[in-house]
């Protein structure tokens, strides 16, 4: 069944190690995450973005993931994440998502705390789950290989005042990780990182981790890191797997023949990133 993130990553922080949360496009990406889930006897994170949410409703993957949560024994919490609005936030709560991210990093210091403030007043009631973002995760979430153009790096002081005035449960930071493609050796702050861990005392969060080597991501989680996305990794080796199987199968029509490849090649990475993280047989 679905359930909150809020356990499940105050778990992940007291146990010293991360969930994986996993953006997902369609049922394929669904039916490959969930089933590396439940064979790793781990809990996972499902999330789409708004860019997703313009391709298909709430609705539809508030639906999907509630028949494949249903169907396995681990914990399944579905996210919506990079929320853009105030409004975009409630929308996914009316809809029975578990979580919601509010993401303020775009605009000044003041209306971030304004808008996270403003989702976390209406999520608190229901004991809903609200991340937060404070500095700047380089890239775009949505449309591929762009590259940081502004400091990424979250202010440790600040970021421990934004998390007291807005009451978020937990908090994404800017320690030099992008969104999208690489340009050059991805590398993670570690000590802003532990910088930003010491002052703050609720589960931080990695975007951006495609890409990032495995060490880097594990020493993350030993720093403080309690939530990692995981985005562009999962569209690459989805494309390629069906791509691979037409390029070998020019003739074929049936569209069930070229996904189940590429929902096999997700399904592989999911299984990895979860054992990288620790969270495997962690349900």
């Amino acid at each position: 069944m679905l359930v909150s993130t809020k356990e499940m990553l105050q778990k992940a922080y007291e146990g010293h190690y991360a969930v994986g949360a996993f953006n997902v496009e369609n049922l394929e990406f669904v039916m490959a995450a969930i089933r590396a889930a439940q064979d790793k006897n781990s809990p996972i994170i499902v999330q789409t973005t708004p860019g997703t949410l313009r391709y298909a409703s709430l609705d539809y993957f508030k639906a999907m993931v509630t028949v494949a949560a249903e169907a396995v024994s681990v914990p399944v919490a579905l996210h919506l994440d990079h929320g853009d609005t105030f409004e975009r936030c409630v929308q996914a709560m009316r809809a029975g998502y578990t979580s919601v991210m509010i993401d303020g990093s775009h605009v000044p210091y003041e209306d971030n705390l304004a808008v996270t403030s403003a989702v976390t007043k209406v999520a608190g009631p229901i004991n809903l789950p609200v991340e937060a973002e404070l500095g700047k995760v380089g890239g775009k979430e949505d449309d591929g290989p762009l590259v940081a153009g502004e400091n990424p790096y979250t202010d440790p002081d600040q970021a421990a005042e934004f998390v007291e005035r807005t009451h978020c449960t937990s908090l994404a930071v800017g320690v030099g990780t992008i969104h999208g493609v690489y340009k050059g050796e991805p590398h993670i702050e570690q000590g802003i990182l532990k910088e930003i861990a010491a002052h703050t005392s609720l589960p931080l969060v990695l975007h951006g981790t495609s890409g990032v080597p495995n060490d880097q991501v594990r020493e993350a989680i030993a720093n403080g890191i309690c939530k990692v996305n995981y985005a562009t990794e999962l569209r690459q080796v989805f494309t390629a797997g069906m791509m691979k199987y037409m390029g070998a199968h020019p003739e074929t029509f049936d569209p069930k023949k070229s996904l189940t490849p590429a929902m096999d090649a997700v399904y592989a990475l999911v299984c990895s990133h979860m054992d990288n993280l620790g969270s495997t047989n962690k349900a």
